[in-house]
């Protein structure tokens, strides 16, 4: 198997209006670099001065070089059969396979990111960036923000990730999609604008009829792994089906959560069934047992008839959310129903419990601590708004929560904090608050810490 190491140098600007200024192709055959191809090309259009500082590359360099449809059967050939490997994979392969399509030519290989590779087979760097990976592994990179120079380099960056775990390596490989396999009323074409960014999806089949919404922090990979999917008689099903896809940018994880949730239970697409069903089977809940010490539990959430505190949609993930609950709140393993035992628990053994297991810790300081616990998923009936990445970089998105519930969520201007937040409810969105929307707000806040809480 024989691997085409590509780097690109461009105009700038969006991929849609990029234009291609120098391109360098070092072919691998898994153990060495066998033959290599490079050119400058003239992009027809004016190099800016802030690209031209950066590449070193000009309007006066690149105005006696060929045209990329001069230059197009050459890279088609001199890739033909190999695998399409970069350090960054979705911008290069991006960026040319925009310039055949203006060509009107499908230019498509199976393609393989060193930045994502290197993460899997050489972990603990501080910077993935080709640059900084390079120096730490020892690689002299001459020609930086050249493409024969970092082509080069992610060549040798190559060869190390094949001596070191060629058969992890390989996983990273993605194959181009089989259009035989999908319907032939979807234009694969369409792929190439859906951004790689926090969204939600929807599938439509023949008909227009909607089959199924998802959402990602990636959307665009998350769409061509439902493509590429055929380890399920379902997924092969979908795919069969699938003629047309829309998308919303969301920009927040959150939001892309919420947004999914409300989707589905408006159009109840068929292909979402088992969230239809219910999306979260299991809850944590409290009681009090004879002894005045509140005790937690996990269960299914058709056995109660309270609402839970939390819901979760396996009990394996309940139990891994309450077990790092016990740990933040220093609660008891065996009054959380996590470890059975007659006698202590396993953290009392490691005095991590302060022995409410044997109690020998008073049920008013235990209760309390599990109190701020249950305040804590209560949301403690807080109003306060979670500040999040918008869509674009010019805007934030917000979610607004009142008294503990949530309001609603919306977008605002990026430098929307010079108002005060009393003024912030103009950028929400109301929408409908329900016992899915709660959980998926409580767990969101619970396991990321990438947003910012601001209170009102």
């Amino acid at each position: 198997m024989n691997y085409a190491i590509i780097d690109i140098e461009t105009t700038g600007g969006t991929p849609k209006s990029s234009k291609i200024t120098e391109i360098a192709i070092y072919k691998h055959d898994g153990k060495e670099v066998i033959d290599s191809y490079e050119t400058l090309i003239d992009p027809e259009m004016p190099i800016p001065p802030f690209i031209v500082n950066l590449t070193g590359i000009s309007d006066e360099m690149v105005k006696d070089s060929p045209k990329f449809y001069e230059i197009a059967k050459d890279i088609v050939e001199f890739t033909k059969d190999c695998i399409f490997v970069a350090h960054n994979v979705a911008f290069d392969y991006g960026i040319i396979r925009l310039e055949f399509r203006t060509l009107g030519f499908d230019y498509r290989r199976p393609h393989l990111c060193t930045v994502r590779a290197s993460r899997f087979v050489l972990p603990g760097h501080d910077s993935y960036s080709l640059g900084k990976l390079t120096r730490s592994l020892g690689i002299n990179l001459i020609g930086r923000h050249r493409a024969g120079g970092d082509a080069l380099a992610t060549a040798k960056l190559f060869t190390i990730l094949m001596e070191t775990d060629e058969a992890g390596l390989a996983t990273f490989i993605q194959e181009e999609l089989n259009p035989k396999r999908l319907h032939p009323n979807l234009n694969l074409d369409v792929l190439d604008d859906i951004p790689d960014k926090a969204g939600v999806y929807k599938f439509f089949n023949e008909t227009n009829q909607l089959i199924y919404i998802g959402k990602s922090v990636h959307i665009k990979k998350r769409i061509e792994q439902h493509l590429r999917n055929n380890k399920t008689k379902k997924s092969i099903e979908m795919q069969l089906e699938i003629a047309r896809i829309e998308f919303e940018l969301t920009g927040s994880e959150l939001i892309a959560l919420l947004l999914e949730s409300q989707l589905i239970k408006q159009h109840q697409p068929k292909y979402n069934r088992a969230l239809r069903k219910n999306k979260f089977p299991y809850g944590l809940y409290q009681f009090t047992d004879e002894r005045g010490y509140i005790q937690l539990h996990i269960t299914a959430t058709g056995k109660m008839q309270e609402a839970p505190l939390l819901s979760f949609s396996s009990k394996k993930e309940g139990t891994n959310q309450l077990e790092q609950m016990i740990e933040e709140f220093e609660l008891c393993q065996k009054l959380c129903n996590t470890y059975k035992t007659s006698s202590s628990c396993f953290r009392y053994e490691i005095k991590e419990c302060k022995g409410a297991c044997v109690q020998e810790e008073s049920t008013e300081d235990y209760n309390a601590r599990c109190g701020d616990l249950i305040d804590d998923l209560l949301m403690n009936k807080d109003t306060f708004y979670v500040i999040d990445k918008g869509r674009s970089k010019g805007e934030k998105s917000l979610v607004y929560v009142e008294g503990g519930s949530l309001r609603g969520y919306g977008y605002a201007p990026f430098h929307f904090h010079r108002l005060h937040a009393k003024n912030w409810d103009r950028f929400i969105d109301l929408t409908s608050d329900d016992r899915d929307a709660r959980t998926i707000l409580k767990l969101f806040l619970r396991k990321n810490t990438k947003h910012e809480i601001v209170r009102v």
